[in-house]
């Protein structure tokens, strides 16, 4: 049926043709959505052929004489009934047999389902004195018949030219069909227009499928075979004449890249032999020659990429600048001798452009370190491939890079601290207030935030003090074992001047005297290590235990001793916030482990630090 949409054609020597019943003819037009040829100012067939709404007595009123609608070369599909208008048929006469309607009331007759590419129709309930004259009478009115197989069991199968076709006979289906004025019952039957399946029907369909097939192949193979890239260029075949060739294009910056692939594929092939050594030899030179010409170039862009980050962050520095200077107009604003003059309206309005813009200040602050960041890895690791002696070397540039990072920290933290002494006095005269917004409800809990902070920072300073008391008091305890260990010092001093007069008394030996002499020494420097190692305090955390590890480590490497400027440099690169002075006393904390000597003479005397905890323990 679609098919046959897109050809709607009128036959010219078909609108002379004798109707009987001209107002028959017209309602049934009517009832198939078809305007009457020849009316003023209106369409053939309508966008969507079927005319919702269609008046049926249009045709009568304007008393012009319509077109039979089963007329061949119409060509127009009849458009399925509304389903809630009824279809109202009305007597069809032809010049043999007159066709009356069924009763509107009774059910539309049943159909089976349509087969794929149906042309033919079964067609039963004929008159038996039906002729196959009469039955092409009636049916041709829908189409072109190519065939009529006629039973004598009163059905018959009627096959078309077009598809299309077969939905104007199912149409028929219901009609009582009458031959002439005669009432016998031969000559009377009810037709009953049905769906067929024949074979030719759905080879013929099957032969368009395929060809619908080979069509969207054909396509599909056209459309890959567009965007399919071209074939790259053949490559020629080796000979001294385009070896000589392809040495000039190897020297040119230009076809370099078109000649370097054709030399490989000549040395892949296996065209390399005694007799063309030397010159592919020559042509290997010469690629050889581009690797200086790349390694510019990559320098080049190198240098481009480097102006490029500068400028960026240079750009980004001067937004960054733009934004505290917003900011600090914000918190001027916020301040009192300007904050009372403001209404509420403005107040809120200009408390959440300060809370954006601070966003935004800390964002594009975050960015900015993070590029000063990855820069100062990016220099360290090229440092850290360097020699040792030019570790010792520090860059002026990356201390100054440092410098002005650790400046705009402390500008940024300096602003962010007025940021919050402004909160504080926002929410403090806010909490004053007697009638409380949700705005004042949020601030009066960021208050109550700020004073639980102070009160675990009043907690851990009271902790600090506890530990202060405990410090305090062990060091009295010390200081009274000092005491009592000098008096038993003074005890034994005395206990050992009358061994010894005994000694000399009885007459011992020199020999044992001097026993006697070692062991009280050994005594008395053994109270004395005890007394300052409970003197000498403990660690006091993590850090400086591992700092102590490293220095271990880095001096053990140096049986020569080391500087301290040398080993601050060291462990500058582990830890940017350690200083020189930390490092010295905690060297001298430890006198066990490290020991400090002085080497040079005059103007190269200097004071170098040894690891000395392997002698300490063989002294043990």
């Amino acid at each position: 049926a679609a098919d046959g949409l897109g050809s709607i054609a009128l036959d010219t020597t078909q609108l002379n043709m004798s109707v009987t019943d001209p107002t028959a003819w017209a309602t049934a037009m009517n009832n198939l959505g078809m305007v009457p040829v020849g009316l003023a100012g209106q369409q053939l067939v309508t966008d969507s052929i079927c005319v919702p709404g269609f008046d049926p007595s249009l045709s009568m009123m304007t008393g012009i004489t319509p077109i039979n609608p089963m007329i061949p070369g119409m060509g127009l599909v009849p458009p399925p009934p509304p389903t809630d208008v009824p279809v109202v048929k009305e007597i069809i006469h032809c010049k043999s047999c007159t066709l009356f309607p069924p009763n509107p009331n009774l059910p539309p007759p049943s159909t089976r389902e349509r087969p794929p590419g149906c042309k033919t129709v079964f067609v039963g309930g004929l008159p038996e004195n039906a002729t196959e004259e009469i039955i092409q009478e009636v049916f041709e009115q829908c189409g072109d018949i190519t065939a009529i197989r006629k039973s004598k069991k009163n059905f018959c199968h009627i096959r078309f030219a077009e598809e299309f076709m077969v939905d104007k006979a199912i149409y028929l289906s219901g009609y009582r069909m009458r031959l002439g004025s005669s009432t016998d019952k031969k000559d009377s039957g009810r037709l009953h227009v049905d769906f067929a399946q024949a074979r030719d029907d759905f080879y013929e369909w099957e032969c368009k499928q395929r060809m619908l097939a080979r069509e969207e192949r054909h396509r599909r193979k056209m459309e890959e075979d567009r965007l399919r890239p071209p074939s790259p260029p053949a490559i020629m075949h080796y000979s001294e004449h385009e070896a000589a060739l392809l040495a000039e294009k190897l020297k040119d910056d230009s076809k370099f890249s078109e000649a370097i692939t054709v030399l490989l594929t000549w040395i892949e092939r296996g065209e390399v032999n005694r007799r063309s050594a030397n010159q592919f030899y020559s042509m290997v030179q010469s690629a050889n020659s581009h690797v200086r010409r790349l390694m510019n170039e990559k320098a080049a862009h190198e240098q481009e990429m480097e102006q490029a980050k500068e400028s960026f962050k240079n750009a980004l520095t001067g937004i960054l600048t733009q934004f505290e200077q917003i900011v600090a107009v914000f918190n001027a604003s916020t301040r009192q001798k300007a904050w009372d003059h403001f209404s509420k309206a403005q107040r809120k309005n200009i408390d959440i452009w300060r809370k954006h813009s601070e966003e935004l200040r800390n964002a594009h602050s975050e960015q900015l370190m993070g590029i000063r960041r990855e820069e100062e890895m990016e220099m360290s690791d090229d440092d850290s491939g360097d020699n040792p002696s030019k570790k010792l070397r520090v860059d002026d540039s990356a201390l100054a890079a440092q410098a002005y990072a650790l400046k705009e920290e402390n500008d940024s933290l300096r602003w962010q601290l007025d940021a919050y002494r402004n909160e504080v006095e926002l929410l403090k005269q806010e909490k004053e207030q007697l009638f409380r917004t949700e705005e004042s409800l949020t601030k009066d809990q960021q208050l109550q935030f700020l004073q639980q902070t102070m009160q675990g920072m009043q907690q851990q300073l009271l902790s600090i003090q506890e530990e202060l008391n405990n410090k305090k008091s062990e060091l009295e305890q010390a200081k009274e074992e000092q005491t009592h260990t000098q008096a038993m010092l003074k005890v034994l001093q005395e206990q050992l001047k009358s061994a010894k007069e005994l000694a000399e008394i009885n007459g011992h030996d020199e020999s044992q005297a001097n026993e006697i002499n070692v062991l009280t020494v050994a005594l008395v420097n053994q109270d004395r290590e005890k007394n300052s190692e409970k003197r000498s305090p403990g660690l006091k955390s993590e850090k400086e235990a591992l700092l102590i590890g490293i220095i271990s480590t880095f001096l053990h490497v140096h049986p020569f001793g080391a500087n301290i400027e040398y080993l601050w440099s060291y462990m500058q690169q582990l830890d940017s916030r350690i200083s020189a002075n930390e490092i010295e006393m905690l060297l001298m904390r430890l006198p066990r482990m490290f020991k400090q000597e002085f080497t040079g003479v005059g103007a190269t005397l200097e004071k170098r630090w040894k690891f000395c905890a392997f002698e300490g323990i063989k002294t043990i």
